[in-house]
């Protein structure tokens, strides 16, 4: 592979903002893996954003990227999987298989998509140093026409369309908007755009917590609702804590701490066949090449405060952000009805592909 742009090289990042900025150039922010995909004739290279190799997970989006992308060039995007009208993460996490038989039967049965929004290289020019006007008019021509499942990611520079894009596109799964400065060159591996995200808030159940790597304070929080049975559930982790709050936290949670699990909501978790669907904090972890994530269980009385951008399935997409502690909550009216999910956007409207 000889392009000007070579392999591995990080992707530009985002810096969070609390409303869209005026005078910018305005994408939807996808809710899937960031890829920058590099072609040379024959060769296709897919780098994540910590640059390891996604060529062995989606041998889908390297066949269409051989058939579909102009012979040498490198992109900048998002690979996403859609069920139906929406995008859908865990679908993508299915992916990350160490069975080649396995990646290669969901790439049949779950295809995914390519969404470029930026062009790093075309033919022998480099476009990094190039102003976001050039490299999207440039990306704009080699896209022209090209059918799915490679697309070209929706554009504005009218704030007001950003916005609308912010309150609608989230049913169809996507995050919120990222914005751009129109004159700025492709930064590799700096927070040099601005992203918008939803976010709510929800009464949590901490039944329990997982340490630090660095040793032995809180690395996150375990978080639980109610289901319609009464069922304490899953549903996700609390996790941005100072090193000084971590370990405050280990004093505030010993009172809790349980030595026998019996009797716990989640004393199954412990089971070996419990673990099959990678879904409790227990599980094996696909992108920590297998290592056990053990727990803490805490009495499931504590109720906290947390803030989320949007659910998938029946937990939270990712991690949340840590509020206030509410001991002024019952923990059993911690259920899923205080959740909030906007009203369905078709996929293929976001995408024009209708």
């Amino acid at each position: 592979m000889q392009l000007p742009v070579m392999p591995p090289i990080k992707p530009m990042l985002a810096k969070p903002a609390a409303r869209i900025p005026p005078g910018m150039h305005y994408e939807a922010k996808w809710d899937g893996f960031r890829a920058i995909v590099f072609r040379d004739g024959d060769e296709v290279l897919i780098g994540s954003r910590n640059t390891k190799p996604l060529d062995r997970y989606f041998p889908d989006v390297v066949d269409a990227a051989l058939r579909l992308l102009p012979p040498r060039c490198v992109l900048d995007g998002e690979i996403v999987i859609a069920i139906g009208d929406h995008l859908d993460f865990d679908r993508l996490q299915d992916r990350i298989h160490p069975a080649d038989s396995r990646v290669r039967h969901l790439a049949a049965t779950t295809p995914a998509s390519f969404v470029a929004f930026d062009l790093l290289a075309l033919d022998d020019t480099a476009y990094l140093g190039r102003p976001l006007t050039e490299r999207r008019a440039a990306l704009e021509r080699a896209l022209a026409d090209t059918p799915a499942p490679i697309h070209l990611a929706p554009a504005t520079t009218d704030p007001d369309v950003a916005r609308v894009w912010f309150d609608t596109f989230e049913g169809a799964g996507l995050d919120g908007v990222v914005a751009k400065d129109p004159a700025g060159p492709y930064l590799p591996d700096q927070r040099a755009m601005v992203k918008v995200k939803h976010e709510r808030t929800a009464d949590c159940v901490v039944a329990g917590y997982r340490e630090h790597k660095s040793g032995p304070v809180v690395g996150s929080l375990l978080l639980g609702l109610h289901d319609g049975d009464g069922r304490l559930q899953h549903v996700g982790v609390s996790s941005s804590f100072t090193m000084a709050r971590r370990a405050e936290l280990v004093g505030e949670l010993a009172p809790y701490r349980l030595d026998d699990i019996a009797g716990h909501p989640w004393a199954r978790w412990t089971e070996a066949e419990a673990h099959e669907s990678g879904r409790l904090p227990g599980a094996v972890s696909r992108w920590t090449g297998g290592r056990q994530l053990d727990w803490i269980p805490l009495r499931p009385e504590l109720v906290c405060e947390v803030a989320y951008d949007h659910t998938q399935g029946d937990r939270f997409r990712h991690t949340t952000r840590f509020r206030r502690w509410r001991p002024d909550k019952d923990p059993g009216d911690c259920t899923y009805a205080q959740l909030s999910e906007p009203a369905r956007y078709d996929l293929a409207d976001v995408l024009g592909t209708r």
